[in-house]
This record gives C-alpha cells, structure tokens and sequence, in this order.
C-alpha cells in the first residue's frame, strides 16, 4: 500500500504601498502584531526586505487542510494590511520598485547585504517553496535528480511576476530571470547519492558569497533542517488553489520516484537516452520564465519543447498513481484546467496591468489574495 507523504508550503509576501505598489517597509509592525497570538506566531516568519513577511505551514498530509490554512492565514494578513493601511500581495516581484531595499535588521541578511552588494537591488523577491518529506537523503537525492526535469514545467505553471519597475517585462517570471545572478542558480546538478550531496554542498561554503546551505539557490534542493526535498522554482501566488496544485503535483512527482509500491518512477523520469543534459534544461527554465502556459514548454518525461496542453495532459497521466494515492486526482484535473482557461498569476496580472495600469493591479491582488475558490 502507498504511504501518504507529508508535505509543507512556505509562502512569501509582500507589503505595498497602496498608491504606487512600491514596497511598504511596515514589515515588522505587523509580525510583532500578528506573532503576539501563539497560534500563528508558529508560522509566521520574518523575511530578508523590510516589506515582506513568509508563512510557513504547519506539516500536512491533506491537500483540503493545506488549502483551509493556506487561506486562512491570508485573510489574517489582509486585516493586517488593513490595519496598516497598506496593500498586501502574493506576487513573485512587486509591480514597481527603485533604489536598493530596506533589509531585516538581522546579522545574517545584513551580511548576505555585504557579501553579494548590487545584486540585492533587483532581490526583492517573493517565491513559494514546497517540501515533501522523503525516508532519508537518499530517497531525497532520488526525487531530486527526476525533479531536475520537471522544474521547467513547474515554472511553467506558476509565473506570476510580469511587471518591474512599471513596465511589463515581456516574461511570465521576472523573479527568475533576477535570481539568475545568484552564485548557485537554476538546475541542479545530478548527484549520485546523499553523501556526495552534503560533500559537494560543503564545498561551496565560503565561496562567492555563500554562507551557508540555506543560500543554496537551485530551482530544488534537499532541506538544510528538515528531511524534506524542496523546490523553489515557483513565484509566490495570486491565490492559495494554485500553490495547492503545485504542492500536490509535486508530492505525486516524489511518491512516483521513492514509493517502490507505486511502481511508477519509470514513468515520471526521460530514459538515459531522452535525458537532458543541464544546458537545456537551464535554457528550458528561461524559456518557461518567458512564456509560461502561452507557448511550449520542455516536456519531463519526452525531453521535447511540446504545446503545453499537451504536457499538462502528459503530466497528469505519468503522476496518476501518486495523485490517486494522495487522493488529489480530481484536484490536479481540476487546477490543470483552470490554469488554461484562467491563465497563470502572470498572464492575469499583466491583463490587469493592460486595461487600468497600478490601479487594474492593485484591485487584482485585492479581490484575489485572500479568495477562497
């Protein structure tokens, strides 16, 4: 029988101003307000800019529980925004921003502030990371090394950072073209084992800014403090459905690989002659980062650019065995095909953005931060 995987969701948002949406620092006011009650101070987190604040869940096996908490933790932030008299949005890059941040007066930022210089100007980030728990780093170093492929269509899938600086930037995810500056970035390399992880990751301390493992910018990586496999290559979203979806497709992905009674992991991986080598799926995450849904997307399994409907439909069929294991079959059915008739955070920010400039936007993260459909 298959195990039911746990898995968390770590969200990040930002706080704007409610005129220009430039980034509001009010960031610690409202942790201090909302750290003071034991039930979220758990899960609510400062975060690296003066405007941002992360959630990060409870551990869960529910995709049910997760979305209930995911927004309801929202609607506690969007009366806190209220309070301050600000905007509060999920969003992978605030519409418009100048001049360097303010960073968290915290010893370990202010030296990444040091360390890495200009490259925090364009860093003001928001991203939604997903853990799903594995036996042990092994059994996370075989999940990671099939997630390399699948990063493009998970980028795909979760644009939502078309306009900096008030222009429209011609891509779905502008928050991963920034992060590309970063001294470990992108894809991650294929690893032979758990040791060979942690050897290879010690190495990097110290070099080009990385202080440590928590720096570790791949797209997907093993936890540095929990036994979980992570990937980071999704913006944070409009709405809470969509990073459920991303949660759930992911878990089924993991199960796929390390679950030996699915009996699957051949299907969700390319065969060695198919797989692809780092340079295109580095490339094939740019490209996902420019046109998300609108155009072709690097199938995981074919190692091909293919329509991505048609990758979708491929998707939902290879993971089938773990989504129904989960009980998220009809939920990942339903998400895929909500992100084609609706688009991506992306493609409705910059439809807002078209028709009625910051203020199209602003109404956008109002209405949609904290629904729950």
């Amino acid at each position: 029988m298959a195990v039911v995987s746990t898995f968390g969701i770590e969200e990040e948002f930002v706080f704007l101003d409610p005129e220009t949406l430039r980034p509001a620092d009010v960031a610690e006011g409202a942790f201090d307000h909302l750290h003071a009650r034991p039930e979220l101070a758990r899960i609510t987190h400062r975060e690296f800019l003066a405007s941002q604040v992360e959630h990060a869940s409870a551990v869960f096996t529910s995709t049910d529980a997760a979305h209930n908490a995911l927004v309801g933790f929202r609607r506690e932030l969007a009366a806190e925004a209220e309070r301050l008299g600000v905007v509060i949005a999920s969003v992978g890059m605030p519409p418009d921003a100048y001049g360097f941040p303010t960073v968290t007066d915290l010893p370990r930022y202010l030296r990444i502030v040091e360390d890495m210089g200009g490259v925090i100007a364009d860093h003001q980030i928001q991203g939604l990371h997903v853990h799903v728990g594995v036996a042990d780093h092994d059994d996370g170093i075989r999940a990671l090394n099939v997630t390399r492929t699948w990063l493009p269509l998970f980028s795909a899938l979760t644009g939502n950072s078309p306009i900096w600086r008030g222009h429209d930037t011609g891509f779905e995810s502008w928050r991963n073209v920034a992060q590309r500056r970063w001294t470990t970035t992108g894809c991650p390399p294929i690893f032979r084992d758990g040791a060979d992880y942690d050897r290879r990751l010690e190495r990097l301390i110290g070099v080009g800014g990385m202080k440590d493992q928590a720096i570790i910018m791949w797209n997907a990586r093993l936890s540095s403090h929990v036994p979980t496999v992570e990937i980071r290559v999704a913006d944070a979203q409009l709405e809470a459905w969509s990073a459920v979806l991303l949660a759930a497709l992911f878990r089924a992905l993991v199960a796929c690989v390390v679950d030996e009674s699915l009996e699957s992991e051949a299907a969700v991986k390319p065969t060695s002659e198919a797989a692809p080598g780092p340079e295109l799926l580095n490339a094939s995450l740019m490209h996902s980062a420019h046109s998300g849904l609108s155009g072709t997307v690097l199938d995981p399994v074919l190692a091909e650019l293919l329509p991505a409907a048609e990758v979708m439909e491929r998707c939902i069929r290879v993971l089938q065995p773990g989504l129904e294991a989960a009980g998220d079959l009809a939920l990942a059915r339903e998400g895929m095909a909500r992100l084609l008739r609706e688009g991506t955070g992306a493609a409705r920010q910059r439809r807002a953005f078209a028709a009625d400039g910051v203020q199209g936007l602003g109404k956008l993260y109002g209405e949609r931060f904290a629904a729950a459909g």
